[in-house]
């Protein structure tokens, strides 16, 4: 089972995160936290690293519905989208699949949420 959905794009690595930014709002989402790992692997290991961003994607109503039936789901969210620019200059964008996720967690009331995250997700990649 994949972890994830991709998308390959042909624009610049900032437009990317602007596009990728816009249509996360557009199915409710919001970038909770950013990370910078090109600039994190050069301050922390002295490092070239590609332009690579960690989105951390979160629905509030979501992620409170998965809060309210499993209190630690905290340690699966938010939703991470990525951005890295590929050697060939194109940029991917990747969402984690949230079934795949949650499905080691044993609680079916996950289910429902999973799938509906899933299919946000889902549109959020194929509108790029």
């Amino acid at each position: 089972m994949a972890y994830y959905f991709n998308k390959i794009l042909d624009t610049t690595f900032d437009e990317a995160i602007a596009k990728v930014t816009e249509a996360l709002k557009t199915q409710g989402f919001g970038v909770l936290s950013d990370i910078d790992v090109k600039t994190t692997m050069k301050q922390k290991l002295d490092v070239d690293f590609r332009n690579y961003r960690i989105l951390g994607a979160c629905n509030p109503p979501f992620a409170y519905k998965a809060l309210s039936v499993e209190d630690k789901i905290g340690t699966m969210l938010p939703c991470n989208v990525i951005v890295q620019e590929l050697n060939d200059g194109k940029i991917e964008v990747a969402a984690i699949d949230p079934i795949a996720s949650m499905s080691s967690v044993q609680n079916p009331a996950l289910g429902d949420i999973a799938f509906e995250v899933q299919d946000r997700l889902k549109k959020v990649i194929e509108s790029l």
